[in-house]
């Protein structure tokens, strides 16, 4: 079997020969088609996560797609999307030709969508759906700001948004190059931000942009931008925060969160249960296959492993290594 294998923290992956994985204790042998590299495999790759350095050598990649080729729970040839542990506790992730996986972390699929296409969307859009159904509890008409919205989680957010029945979407972003497939995924508004966020002047333009004051905020970024959308809120607003790629520390007003009862909430995807995971995929699913031209990815044949690693490192749109 061949696999992308992780022999330094830090360094790319190798694609090289791997013993054969062997299902255990009613776990799921699955033939792996796609696995996307996502920001959660790059940090544990690192040795710097929270969840301290993995044991070396190992195969990265928290999360993939394929077909079931031995379960107890599901027929063979089911396809799936799966979630593993890899780079947080010991054992192989999803960049590998075959993987072992957790029955309870199998999702069978009927989305219209390629492989890939699911795999490009994974973990982000359930983040993006939940964060709006379940911490936002977003309500028909309600107006929602999306920050950071040119990555996976702010487009299928923006996406997503529009399928609840929001009122306006404003999205958020920092270059003007995504607004063309903003646009088409939803969204009333673009805001480009430049490198330097004035919060004062930030907020101004969504004020503009929504015409009303905001009910919900999208965060992934935190700092100045979320500063700024947060004081755009209107009374019993929410601020859903999801990831702080841009910064770790965000001001938020006293008199503005008392005054207007707004809330600001945290969301990590670790903190939900495999049943609300799997519901919150299928759902965030379905609203990608209603907008083709939603989906950005760059896709690598699992030998270009570190070719594809490197270009997940750089930002821009999701890398997906094929087997």
């Amino acid at each position: 079997m061949r696999a992308a294998v992780l022999h330094r923290h830090g360094g790319p992956p190798a694609y090289e020969d791997r013993d054969e994985p062997v299902p255990v204790d009613g776990r799921a042998l699955v033939r792996v088609s796609a696995a996307p590299i996502v920001p959660l495999d790059l940090l544990c790759a690192s040795g710097m996560s929270y969840f301290g350095p993995p044991a070396l050598p190992y195969v990265p990649g928290v999360q993939g797609v394929g077909t079931v080729l031995d379960s107890a729970v599901l027929a063979e040839g089911t396809r799936v999307w799966f979630a593993t542990t890899a780079g947080m506790a010991p054992g192989d992730g999803s960049m590998s030709q075959r993987c072992v996986v957790a029955s309870d972390d199998l999702v069978p699929i009927e989305a219209p969508l390629g492989d890939a296409e699911v795999a490009a969307v994974g973990t982000s859009g359930v983040a993006a759906w939940m964060s709006l159904t379940w911490r936002a509890c977003l309500r028909d008409g309600e107006n929602v700001i999306v920050l950071g919205a040119s990555g996976m989680v702010g487009r299928t957010a923006v996406a997503s948004a529009r399928a609840l029945g929001a009122g306006r979407v404003v999205a958020v972003c920092r270059t003007d190059t995504a607004r063309e497939g903003l646009v088409a995924a939803g969204a009333d508004d673009v805001l480009a931000t430049g490198d330097d966020i004035d919060p004062t002047s930030l907020t101004g333009q969504i004020r503009e942009a929504l015409g009303a004051p905001a009910d919900v905020v999208i965060d992934p970024v935190f700092g100045p931008a979320a500063t700024a959308a947060a004081a755009a809120l209107g009374p019993g607003g929410r601020l859903v925060n999801l990831g702080g790629s841009a910064h770790d520390v965000a001001e938020f007003s006293s008199a503005v969160l008392r005054g207007r009862t707004i809330a600001i909430l945290g969301y990590t995807n670790n903190a939900l249960s495999a049943e609300q995971r799997a519901d919150a995929l299928r759902s965030v699913l379905d609203v990608v296959a209603r907008r083709p031209n939603l989906l950005t990815s760059r896709r690598f044949p699992a030998q270009r492993c570190a070719e594809a690693w490197a270009a997940a490192g750089s930002g821009g749109s999701r890398v997906v290594l094929e087997f």
